[in-house]
């Protein structure tokens, strides 16, 4: 199992801050969120990062330790 925690505009397009999955591979966590209509955007041009390392969402073979946190980061603008 993973933490998934969504920042800002991620946040609101899942429902909540954060979430529980069972993912083996970055494909697989995507996979399980790509499912959600107003999430598949979001993810689409959201940073990843894994246990606060950056992870390219384009490497989907990349392994997830049990209890890894991944924290989904959309673009956003700060002042």
């Amino acid at each position: 199992m993973v933490t998934v925690r969504f920042w800002a505009g991620a946040r609101a397009a899942a429902g909540g801050p954060e979430e529980e999955l069972a993912a083996e591979t970055i494909g697989d966590l995507l996979a399980a969120l790509n499912g959600r209509a107003a999430l598949t955007p979001v993810l689409a041009v959201s940073t990843l990062l894994v246990d606060g390392t950056a992870a390219p969402a384009h490497d989907p073979d990349r392994q997830l330790a049990d209890g890894s946190v991944v924290d989904v980061l959309p673009p956003f603008a700060g002042g």
